[in-house]
C-alpha cells in the first residue's frame, strides 16, 4: 500500500476515533451537568469529524478521478470509525439535551 494512501486511511482511524472519543466525553460531562465542558468537548467532536471528512473526500476525490483504490480491512476499519464517529456525536447531542432538561426540572 503507498505511503500516501496508508497516511490517508490512518486519518480516517486517528480523527474518526478521536472524534467518538470525545463524543464519549461530552456525554460524560453532561451527566454531572457540566454544560459548558459538554459543547466544549462536541465542539472538539465536530473538528476531529472535519478532518476525518476531508480524509474521506480525498479518497472519494481519487476514486471519481478514475484512480481506483483496492478496499483494506485497514480502509474499512477507517470508514467504521468515521461512522461510528458521525453516530456518537448524533447521539451525544440527544443525550446532552435529556440532562439539560433533566437538570431544569431538578432546580
Amino acid at each position: 500500500m503507498e505511503a500516501e494512501l496508508l497516511e490517508t486511511i490512518m486519518g480516517l482511524i486517528m480523527y474518526g476515533g478521536d472524534a467518538k472519543g470525545k463524543a464519549v466525553e461530552a456525554i460524560a460531562a453532561a451527566k454531572k451537568f457540566n454544560f459548558e465542558v459538554a459543547e466544549a468537548k462536541l465542539k472538539e467532536a465536530n473538528l476531529s469529524l472535519s478532518h476525518a471528512h476531508k480524509s474521506q473526500t480525498a479518497l472519494l476525490t481519487q476514486e471519481a478521478g478514475g484512480d481506483s483504490i483496492n478496499i483494506s480491512l485497514l480502509m474499512v476499519h477507517g470508514q467504521d470509525h468515521l461512522m461510528n464517529a458521525i453516530t456518537f456525536i448524533d447521539m451525544a447531542k440527544e443525550v446532552i439535551d435529556v440532562y439539560r432538561q433533566l437538570d431544569t426540572m431538578r432546580a
